[in-house]
């Protein structure tokens, strides 16, 4: 089983409180290196946008049911990037 930092863990309370949904699932595929993040179980996305970085919003009618992070091991590893570039580019492409 793989050893988990529990206070990094921690550290990013603060941002998940921030996100619009109350509830979130995640899975990531090392080998395709994507991130999978949903907000909605079960949910049936009718309708997709890929970002111009590399990020595939789902949506099913007008709600966001989910976000598929391309390159995500990459993305972690980039200085200066992070949580707030990725909220930032969420909130760019909820469909109100």
């Amino acid at each position: 089983m793989a050893e988990v930092d529990i206070q990094r863990l921690v550290r990013l309370t603060p941002e998940l409180l921030r996100v619009p949904f109350g509830r979130m699932w995640s899975s990531y595929d090392r080998e395709a290196d994507v991130l999978y993040l949903s907000f909605k179980k079960p949910s049936h996305a009718d309708d997709s946008v890929l970002t111009g970085d590399g990020v595939i919003v789902r949506y099913e009618g007008t709600e966001v049911v989910g976000i598929t992070i391309l390159h995500a091991s990459r993305r972690a590893a980039q200085a200066g990037t992070g949580w707030h570039s990725f909220r930032a580019t969420l909130v760019m492409w909820i469909r109100t």
